[in-house]
């Protein structure tokens, strides 16, 4: 299906999506992501596992049906303003992964007020360790893995691919990693003026760490940037305030920019695919290593 032809589907889906904004809005997020997860057929069935025995956090493994030797691999960590979210609701989007040829990994990570920052960057450097010790099992190529994330899922993924500190705890560096999809994140975000960022983020002095844009030093992976122009909740500026960081150090990037789409669309596209192209940006870009020409 062309881009025009998703066009056409928006206009069939927008009551759809309307409805699942308004649920969001209304803090019926499990209504919401119910209905996106509705009605998929996963092949071959999601294989649950423990990444962190001690804290008992897990992750899910969305398998392709059939592909070639040794896929690549896709770390994506969910959304949900740091205080929120879980492996479950975002089946949808490792289904989707996995039907492009990609093994999907969808790992939980601790939320405020079980912890602040920065514990779940710890927690994520924990899951891409235990993806880097299974990829051989789990049939995929140690060499092209990818994080991918939306939201907060991809200030959490930005940063691992940019303050080295993360994944030296566990004996990893970013250029270990194959490249990192960031779907509206945010990487530069101060000051902090939301209470609820507050409490996430603790005092003031902390705040520089939590900003991706702060350790742009060269060493990062090659950065895929998605970002909806109508976005209000990240703005979009988050997004080419990166680009430019990583161009000055000559990290390869490549930020793509949707019109009239806002910060919920843009995921949800990777469900009904003709609300964006989000699912072919970012898997043309794991499996090529290069980004489409908008």
């Amino acid at each position: 299906m062309t881009w025009l032809d998703g066009e056409r589907v928006v206009a069939a889906t927008r009551p759809l999506l309307a409805c699942l904004v308004a649920l969001l809005v209304s803090g019926c997020q499990a209504v919401a992501f119910n209905v996106l997860n509705s009605g998929r057929t996963t092949l071959p069935p999601i294989e649950t596992r423990t990444y962190d025995e001690s804290l008992e956090l897990k992750l899910d493994v969305h398998r392709p049906g059939s592909v070639a030797a040794k896929p690549p691999i896709a770390v994506f960590f969910h959304g949900g303003s740091w205080r929120s979210g879980s492996r479950a609701e975002y089946g949808f989007v490792g289904e989707a992964l996995a039907r492009r040829g990609i093994i999907a990994i969808v790992p939980d990570y601790r939320v405020f007020p079980q912890v602040r920052f920065p514990e779940f960057e710890f927690d994520a450097a924990h899951a891409v360790r235990w993806v880097f010790d299974h990829a051989d099992e789990l049939g995929g190529d140690r060499q092209r893995i990818f994080l991918v994330g939306h939201s907060a899922g991809a200030q959490i993924a930005a940063l691992l691919g940019t303050d080295q500190h993360y994944l030296a705890s566990v004996g990893l560096v970013p250029k270990d990693l194959a490249g990192i999809v960031g779907i509206s994140g945010p990487y530069d975000f101060l000051p902090l003026t939301d209470p609820d960022l507050i409490e996430v983020f603790g005092e003031k002095k902390d705040w520089p760490a939590s900003q991706p844009v702060n350790f742009v030093d060269g060493d990062e992976p090659p950065f895929l940037l998605l970002h909806g122009l109508a976005d209000r909740v990240v703005w979009p500026r988050n997004s080419t305030s990166l680009q430019a960081r990583l161009q000055k150090v000559g990290v390869p990037v490549q930020l793509i920019t949707y019109p009239s789409i806002g910060h919920f669309r843009i995921v949800a596209a990777f469900r009904f695919h003709g609300l964006a192209p989000t699912l072919a940006d970012t898997a043309d870009f794991i499996l090529s290593g290069h980004a489409r020409q908008p």
